[in-house]
């Protein structure tokens, strides 16, 4: 079977085409405007932002012949955008420019009181039987990221919907035409079915209306796999104590990146991220180790992937400038869904912050327009700092502390620290997530430095603070030991997902024990039989 794939040249699509040649399939790439009508089967995964791909769409002439072929019901497939581009137009195009409009309705943000973008493995209502969905547990859940949603005018092209404080439509299907709003390349081995189930399906239309209820949104869990070069120059997989990696003089080595991160997948993790801590982060477009750890994790990984290390503007030895966009794109198109962003935030927020203007040029906002706020994640590294009353630290977000200071200081403040947590800055961790936040980062990873590598759990006052601050999605991270700890921080706070890194390479705490713990304590996770 040979499926063309379009794609116009935005976000991650590496891990769509490994996902249908590991089905066997061949993939055809769209280069001209003949190709879509002349496709077999069409897949069209977008990823990023509306504007930008009506745009390119556009320029590229590809809406006529795209409009057309999904009119004759030919067989196709889009996902993400790819959805929402059979649509009338979004909130999210400012444009003007002409959709592919075959289905009538429009795409909307999200109006919610709960995190926006919607990010993680959540259920979906079937409402019609169809093939695509053959051998699919009801129950399964797909993995979501995006902030604006369908509301189709025809409620009768919708196949699937899924629950986000209120039901939207997640998926539709007339005849052979199927769009869904999750990413199956995405969502393991159950969006690698429904993949195979649209390539070698030869009637998709569906059959009948059913009404059949799916679970809910999870809590995600997290592995973290902080890579670095050792002294012998190999790449591994290292953890810090309070941020040093060193153990005896020799960097601590906890095993290969690509195998690690294998291993997670078949556990259960669903998501995985990938901190380059390494020396040569300084040149990213050459990082070719880092590049070669994205490609080959893709091939055999299908939940999201996230990369974090040197993404910025940088100017080579050869007085050539790169471009923070520049440089995160090519971590897409070897695998990455998102890229951290660490340090570089701390200076862009504190330079929004003196001016209160948006430049447009901060890697915040540049990857953000191109990509959509949720490709960027913003990890931020902060300590605590103790004072004796709020009038002490009068700039600072000061809260109130269950555990005093060393001279019984009731108030603490977070300050976000730089260089690996070599280096303080006169900002805290509140007003960096709300202006990150501003600048347009989808999602905030909140480390903290007093809790790394102690095992003791995570620092609750911490994540409250920041979540309560911000309308996106927050990760823990920092100080988990036991499964426990990962009840309590979902109970304790608002925090959308857990991460850790030392206790699943060390197999102190296996994915597994955490997700089954989780589920004996009512919290909705993804993957226990």
């Amino acid at each position: 079977m040979k499926i063309t794939l379009l794609d116009y040249g935005a976000g991650n699509v590496r891990s769509v085409v490994n996902a249908i040649e590991k089905l066997g399939a061949q993939i055809k790439p769209v280069t001209r405007a003949a190709d879509i009508l002349n496709a077999e089967k069409l897949l069209f995964p977008g990823v990023g932002n509306y504007q930008s791909m009506i745009q390119i769409l556009n320029e590229k002439k590809y809406i006529q012949p795209l409009r057309e072929y999904l009119q004759a019901d030919q067989p196709f497939f889009g996902i993400c955008l790819g959805m929402q581009a059979l649509f009338e137009g979004s909130e999210e195009d400012f444009s003007g420019r002409e959709s592919v409009g075959v289905f009538k309705g429009r795409v909307k943000r999200f109006k919610t009181d709960l995190a926006v973008p919607h990010i993680g493995w959540n259920g979906i209502n079937l409402k019609k039987e169809s093939p695509v969905f053959d051998g699919i547990d009801p129950d399964s859940k797909f993995y979501f990221v995006h902030s604006y949603h369908i509301v189709p005018e025809d409620e009768s092209v919708i196949l699937t919907t899924t629950d986000y404080d209120y039901e939207f439509a997640s998926s539709v299907q007339k005849g052979n035409v199927i769009g869904t709003q999750f990413h199956p390349e995405k969502s393991g081995s159950v969006g690698i079915k429904l993949l195979e189930n649209f390539i070698y399906t030869t009637d998709l239309k569906p059959r009948k209306q059913i009404d059949i209820k799916g679970k809910g949104l999870s809590k995600r869990i997290i592995a973290c796999l902080d890579v670095r070069a050792n002294d012998q120059g190999d790449l591994v997989v290292t953890k810090g104590d309070q941020y040093d990696v060193r153990e005896k003089g020799d960097v601590r080595n906890l095993g290969r990146p690509v195998e690690l991160a294998k291993r997670y997948y078949e556990e259960g993790a669903d998501e995985i991220t990938f901190l380059n801590i390494t020396g040569f982060r300084d040149f990213p477009l050459k990082d070719m180790p880092m590049i070669k750890v994205l490609e080959q994790t893709s091939r055999n990984v299908f939940v999201p992937l996230t990369i974090g290390g040197g993404i910025r503007d940088y100017t080579d030895s050869n007085h050539v400038t790169y471009s923070s966009l520049e440089v995160a794109a090519q971590y897409f198109r070897s695998g990455a869904d998102k890229i951290s962003i660490g340090s570089d935030a701390v200076m862009i927020a504190m330079e929004y912050l003196k001016t209160g203007k948006k430049t447009g040029k901060s890697a915040i906002e540049q990857i953000s327009r191109v990509y959509g706020a949720q490709a960027v994640v913003i990890s931020v590294d902060p300590k605590r700092v103790y004072v004796a009353s709020p009038d002490h630290a009068r700039d600072h977000h000061v809260i109130p502390t269950q555990f005093p200071g060393p001279d019984n200081e009731q108030f603490c403040w977070y300050q976000c620290t730089v260089q690996g947590g070599r280096k303080a800055m006169d900002l805290d961790a509140v007003a960096l997530a709300k202006a990150c936040q501003d600048l347009g980062a989808g999602e905030i990873l909140l480390n903290c430095i007093d809790k790394d590598g102690t095992n003791s759990g995570f620092d609750l006052e911490l994540i409250n603070s920041v979540k309560n601050a911000v309308s996106i999605p927050v990760i823990a991270s920092s100080g988990a030991g036991c499964e426990a700890h990962f009840c309590e921080v979902f109970t304790k706070t608002g925090a959308e997902a857990a991460l850790a890194a030392g206790i699943f390479h060390r197999r102190q705490v296996p994915i597994e024990n955490v997700k089954a713990y989780l589920d004996r304590e009512n919290i909705e996770i993804r993957g226990v039989k």
